[in-house]
């Protein structure tokens, strides 16, 4: 009795095993690279797929995008600065048979050359244009990264520059030249402003000069401003003009009353 159950266990267990390696089940985001005593055979999936035990063996491929760091990579700019760098690439798998027979490991593989082509095109540029040319940056890096795993059946559609990291003095000298270059422009709009308002009292001269009445109606205008603070005296300067303008009323008074007479 217990040889018979020990044969039926066993057996449960050779069946099971043969199913695990007869059915296989891939996603939608899957694909089987299959080998057939070692020889490549066709890709499949996804759904279910039905192998030869022991003879045809299955190797999994991922098509969905893999986003990856990038590690810090220390490089020498073209005007001879060193700086740190790093970047997050994004790629996927478009021809599963491509990354598993022509590279042994096309996620180590990719990682790896991220790193060389990113400290090689960084070097190809100054500290100014890595700081302000981002997107040149990034687009020279995914042409360059892509066209290179192309082989590999790997297609990279991003890679972005995350962090630059310059050293202490780049920094301090790189702000003391923002400050002054702040200073400069405020000097300049400054300068523009009293420009302007130069210009500006030139005009207004020009026209008052020509008519003396508009330097009369300033006049009360300033005074009815003063007068509307709360001083306890004020001082009214009265400038001769006004004399001169009583006394030209005063004779031409005089004129009418012997007229009149």
């Amino acid at each position: 009795m217990f040889n018979t159950t020990t044969l039926i266990a066993i057996i449960i267990l050779l069946v099971l095993s043969l199913l695990v390696n007869i059915l296989k089940i891939l996603r939608e985001y899957e694909r089987g690279v299959v080998f057939r005593l070692g020889r490549f055979v066709g890709v499949r999936g996804p759904g279910l797929i039905i192998l030869i035990p022991f003879i045809e063996k299955l190797v999994k491929v991922n098509l969905r995008t893999v986003v990856m760091d990038v590690p810090p990579q220390d490089v020498i700019t073209r005007d001879n600065v060193s700086v740190k760098v790093n970047a997050v690439v994004y790629f996927r798998v478009v021809h599963p048979d491509k990354a598993i027979l022509e590279v042994e490991n096309y996620l180590t593989a990719t990682s790896q050359l991220c790193q060389t082509t990113l400290r090689s095109i960084i070097g190809q540029f100054e500290l100014d244009d890595i700081l302000s040319n981002r997107d040149k940056i990034n687009s020279d890096l995914q042409s360059v990264i892509d066209s290179q795993t192309d082989p590999w059946g790997v297609k990279v559609s991003a890679v972005e520059i995350k962090h630059i990291d310059l050293p202490n003095e780049m920094q301090r000298a790189m702000s003391k030249q923002a400050e002054t270059e702040r200073i400069r422009r405020s000097k300049v709009i400054n300068a523009n402003g009293e420009l302007e308002a130069a210009e500006k009292l030139s005009q207004a001269s020009d026209i008052m000069s020509t008519n003396p009445i508009t330097i009369q109606l300033r006049y009360l205008q300033t005074l009815n401003e003063i007068g509307n603070e709360k001083n306890s005296t004020i001082v009214f300067p009265i400038p001769i003009e006004m004399f001169k303008l009583f006394e030209k009323f005063m004779k031409d008074d005089n004129k009418d009353e012997k007229t009149r007479e």
